[in-house]
């Protein structure tokens, strides 16, 4: 006889929602049961595409369940989680948690009162479409934090679905959740920045791009296998002092806004040229007084 599966109800079920039910079906990680959402039309596109379930659009529908999933939008997560507090549905050694990048688990806490165990999973990985989701997933990292009592059932459920794990500081959620944004948002909008540059050197934004791509490609690689510091190539890598200057005095007649972010970036390049070494001293300080000047 097959070992009994833990039973696992889905509140919220968006892309990350249908991604990961859909995957710990076919691996039979747990019993699928309730999938709430706001209508029952939504509910059944769900439960259509688990291939599991039974579509539920209201809270107060919800049967009982060994783990419960919070998967609503951010801003919903604690009006959800008070919800299922006044119904008394949550029950001494439940498991609550939730896949929110920026929340903690701490969102959670008012469960505790019911003897739940409360904590917060996320992976770090993209889930625009969730049917490539679902066969991308594996090698995907996830961020995770909370109660031992739930990671020790939710560890192995990610685990076996190929997830990566790693722990957070739920105390720090919002920088880890920062850092995020940073490379990822913030890269796409760097690049962004980049091509309204060449444009104005009188490239189309298709040429733009194209030229870009395997620089910014062969970058990214130099990054991850050289590391920051060895990665760093360019004029304050070398400690060309004159050509900063000069780019900065360009970029700031043409539009401040983009040379303030040179020059904000170029601080933290300064830095990374500094321990680099290939540059002097001499032409670092050069390069510190030219920044310096556009503060």
């Amino acid at each position: 006889m097959s070992e009994k599966l833990n039973s696992l109800n889905i509140i919220g079920c968006g892309k990350v929602g249908k991604t990961l039910a859909r995957l710990w079906i076919k691996h039979d990680i747990f019993e699928i049961r309730d999938i709430v959402t706001r209508s029952m039309e939504s509910a059944r596109s769900a439960v259509n595409f688990l291939g599991g379930g039974t579509p539920v659009n209201h809270l107060d529908k919800i049967k009982k369940a060994d783990i419960f999933l919070i998967a609503t939008p951010d801003d919903q997560i604690h009006k959800t989680c008070q919800a299922l507090s006044e119904m008394d549905l949550i029950k001494s050694g439940n498991i609550v948690f939730h896949c929110s990048g920026a929340l903690s688990s701490l969102e959670l806490d008012q469960l505790k009162s019911s003897g739940a165990h409360v904590a917060s999973i996320h992976p770090v990985k993209s889930f625009a479409n969730p049917d490539s989701a679902c066969e991308t997933f594996d090698g995907t990292f996830c961020g995770t934090e909370g109660e031992k009592e739930a990671l020790e059932i939710l560890h192995p459920a990610f685990e076996k679905i190929g997830g990566i794990i790693f722990s957070i500081d739920a105390q720090h959620k919002t920088e880890y959740h920062a850092a995020n944004v940073i490379v990822c948002n913030y890269l796409t909008a760097l690049i962004e920045l980049g091509t309204k540059v060449y444009e104005r050197s009188g490239l189309s934004y298709q040429t733009a791009m194209q030229v870009m791509e395997p620089l910014v490609r062969e970058t990214v690689n130099n990054n991850f296998s050289l590391g920051t510091v060895n990665a760093l190539t360019g004029p304050i890598a070398r400690g060309d002092s004159e050509l900063v200057n000069h780019q900065l005095k360009i970029l700031k007649n043409w539009n401040p806004e983009i040379a303030d972010l040179y020059a904000m970036l170029g601080k933290l390049s300064l830095e990374l040229s500094k321990t680099k070494g290939t540059a002097s001293e001499e032409a670092l300080k050069k390069i510190e007084q030219v920044f310096s000047k556009n503060d």
